[in-house]
């Protein structure tokens, strides 16, 4: 007779996931389950954030079947019956700040603790994204699965593009955003974000915000962000974000979108070797033709 095999997994909140057996239903959250997916699990529930609705957001699905798995809500309305209802075993989720689960409720995370494990993997301020990168890879292969051969190949070579791209006589100044309405936008802080700090670290010329409030962003006009004068925007594509048709009634905007290249920009994209090998090669791409005058 097989004997069962114990399960566990040290989290970056510094808890121990533990099960009697190796887990197989996982619920998760959506961009960890967008990440799983990459490792070639699949998750039986997503949950969303308090930034998003009754749906699932695309932008933060990477490759994942959104049709085939189900969606289980997101924010307030998000109730512990009904993540457990889904009958997983482990609960998957990301945290910024090492002790919260980012997209529960403290009292929805605790009263989940109680019936199923969690596992949540930092993705904030305090981490690179190789090492993001490396815990996710870490919990897929302690789930038996792992990205698949010559995704770090792949990675290393758009790594190697992206520094000669942006290591030209040209650099083409690059800020990243979220809009928030006609009148606010929210500026990244580029140290705040671990796919900015990896950009930066490869040569590309990241805007700063000025000094201020705001941990991860700058909340200013639209005039503040057009008179930066980048060369290219990588503007966020989540759900909460304004949409660039909500937004051409504002001279700024205009200008901005006027004298720059814009990239959609998801603050938080898969974590896998396969995401970020797409994220390099589009900035890398971008930046090239940008520099070359295209």
């Amino acid at each position: 007779m097989e004997q069962s095999t114990p399960w566990e997994f040290s989290d970056d909140r510094g808890r121990l996931a533990v099960a009697g057996d190796r887990p197989t239903r996982i619920v998760s959250y959506i961009q960890a389950g967008a990440t799983l997916w990459d490792h070639g699990i699949r998750p039986v529930g997503l949950f969303g954030s308090q930034h998003d609705g009754s749906a699932p957001d695309a932008a933060k699905a990477g490759e994942l079947p959104l049709a085939e798995i189900r969606y289980l809500g997101s924010g307030r309305a998000l109730h512990p019956d009904a993540l457990l209802e889904a009958e997983p075993d482990l609960v998957v989720a990301v945290t910024y700040d090492g002790e919260q689960v980012y997209g529960l409720e403290p009292k929805t995370a605790l009263e989940l603790e109680a019936h199923v494990p969690v596992a949540a993997i930092a993705v904030g301020p305090g981490r690179g994204l190789a090492e993001v990168r490396e815990r996710f890879a870490a919990l897929a292969g302690s789930l038996g699965k792992g990205e698949p051969l010559g995704a770090a190949r792949e990675l290393d070579a758009a790594e190697d593009v992206l520094r000669q791209a942006a290591g030209g006589p040209v650099r083409p100044r690059v800020l990243a955003l979220s809009p928030g309405d006609r009148e606010r936008v929210h500026l990244a802080r580029p140290g705040a974000w671990p796919d900015l700090r990896a950009l930066a670290e490869h040569g590309v010329d990241l805007l700063e915000p000025a000094a201020g409030s705001g941990a991860n962003w700058s909340t200013v006009g639209w005039a503040e962000a057009a008179g930066m004068r980048p060369d290219i925007v990588l503007s966020d594509e989540r759900v909460n974000a304004a949409r660039p048709s909500q937004l051409r009634a504002d001279e700024h905007w205009r200008a901005l979108e006027a004298g720059a290249r814009l990239l959609p920009w998801n603050p938080e994209a898969p974590c896998s070797r396969r995401a970020h090998t797409r994220f390099f090669t589009l900035v890398a791409d971008t930046v090239r033709e940008v520099a070359a005058g295209g």
